[in-house]
């Protein structure tokens, strides 16, 4: 039995919190911290939507307008066992 490894290089968590909603997007995406970070300059300076995709393949789309903040982080590593706190 062989495990998969994923290659977590360029894996980023992104959480998006959207005007007038109560709830926020969280997901990770393949993308590095900082093309995530030049896609939302992108989107807030020329006004057209955000366009992000998760790991999974599903695409998210923002508008600029209604963007709150968006916050990018490297994943926590999932800890296993007694001392997982």
């Amino acid at each position: 039995m062989s495990a998969k490894k994923i290659d977590t290089s360029h894996k980023s968590e992104v959480r998006i919190a959207i005007t007038n909603v109560a709830s926020d997007l969280s997901f990770e995406s393949a993308l590095s911290a900082t093309e995530i970070k030049i896609a939302v300059s992108k989107a807030i300076t020329s006004g057209s939507p955000l366009e992000l995709t998760d790991l999974r393949g599903h695409e998210i789309i923002v508008p600029a307008d209604k963007i709150g903040y968006v916050e990018v982080g490297e994943p926590a590593a999932r800890r296993v066992g007694f001392g997982a706190l």
